[in-house]
C-alpha cells in the first residue's frame, strides 16, 4: 500500500503527477492520493471578497484561519475544482480514479477545535468559531472496498467532526493518518521543493536521509508549511509506516523518483 500526498502550491504540474500515478497503479501498486489546493483557494477567496487569513499558533505552526465562510470556499475549491480536475486527469491517463472528501462516508473523522490559541503582534489571543480540527479516525472499510473494486481514491482533506460539522484539517497530517490506518509501507509527500532543506530556500542543502527515531530533531530545519509535513512524517513513522519521503513534484515522473529514494527519506 502506497499513500501519496501532493501539495497545492502554485506551479505544480498535477498532470505529470497524475500520469506517473497512473503508471504506478498499472504496475499493480495499490495507492491512495491525498491532494492540496491552497493556492487556488487563496485565488478564489480573493475573488469572492473574503481574502485568506493565516495565523500562527502558540507552538509556532502556521495555519489557515477557517471561519464558516472560509470553510465554504475551502469545500468549493478542494472538494469541487481541485478534486475533480485531478480525477479527470487520472482518468485521461487510464487510472479509474474516484474523488472523495473526508466528509463522505465519514472517511476522515476527528475533533473540531472551535477555539484556537494564536499569537498576533506578539500577543496571545483566542479565536473562536473556528472550523479546523485533527483527524482521529479513518474509515478503512470504505477505502478497502474501493481499492478492492479497482478504484484509485482521490481524497480532499475536509473532514467531519464527531458532532458532524465539516472542518478543515491539515492535508499532510491527514495523509499520515490514512497511511497509518491502512498499514501503508510508504507515504510520499510531494511539494514544490526537493525535500527538507538545511538552509531554506537553498535547494543544494537537501537533507537526504533521516533516521525514523530522529525525525523531531530535524524540526528546526523546517520553514513555514514544512513544519506540518515533518510533524505528519513523525506521526506516520510512530504509527508504523515504514518509509516517508519528502519529494519534488516539479520533476519528471515525480512518484517513481520518490520511490527510488530521490528527496528526503525517513525510514
Amino acid at each position: 500500500m502506497l499513500v501519496v500526498k501532493v501539495g497545492g502550491r502554485k506551479g505544480l504540474d498535477y498532470d505529470a503527477v497524475c500520469a506517473d500515478l497512473a503508471e504506478v497503479s498499472r504496475a499493480g501498486q495499490r495507492l491512495i492520493l491525498v491532494h492540496g489546493g491552497s493556492y487556488q483557494t487563496n485565488v478564489v477567496a480573493q475573488q469572492l471578497g473574503h481574502p485568506p487569513e493565516f495565523v500562527t499558533s502558540v507552538s509556532g505552526y502556521v495555519s489557515r484561519r477557517t471561519d464558516r465562510r472560509t470553510l465554504e470556499i475551502f469545500e468549493m475549491v478542494y472538494c469541487g475544482k481541485m478534486n475533480k480536475e485531478i480525477v479527470e486527469s487520472l482518468q485521461k491517463h487510464g487510472a479509474n480514479a474516484i474523488g472523495l472528501s473526508g466528509i463522505d462516508g465519514r472517511l476522515l473523522e476527528g475533533s473540531r477545535k472551535d477555539a484556537i490559541k494564536v499569537v498576533i503582534d506578539g500577543r496571545k489571543r483566542v479565536l473562536r468559531d473556528d472550523y479546523t480540527g485533527t483527524v482521529k479516525q479513518v474509515n478503512t472499510r470504505l477505502l478497502s472496498m474501493l481499492l478492492d473494486a479497482g478504484y484509485l481514491p482521490v481524497i480532499s482533506p475536509v473532514a467531519i467532526s464527531y458532532e458532524s460539522d465539516a472542518m478543515n484539517v491539515d492535508g499532510d497530517r491527514a495523509a499520515a493518518a490514512i497511511a497509518a490506518a491502512m498499514g501503508a509501507e510508504q507515504l510520499i509527500i510531494l511539494s514544490n521543493v526537493p525535500g527538507l532543506l538545511r538552509a531554506f530556500p537553498d535547494e543544494s542543502t537537501l537533507i537526504e536521509r533521516i533516521p525514523a527515531q530522529q525525525v523531531e530533531r530535524y524540526m528546526g530545519f523546517a520553514e513555514g508549511r514544512m513544519k506540518k509535513k515533518v510533524m505528519g512524517a513523525a506521526e506516520a513513522v510512530q504509527r508504523g509506516v515504514g518509509r516517508v519521503v519528502f519529494a519534488d513534484a516539479r520533476v519528471p515522473q515525480p512518484v517513481r523518483a520518490a520511490l527510488s529514494g530521490k528527496g528526503t527519506v525517513i525510514e
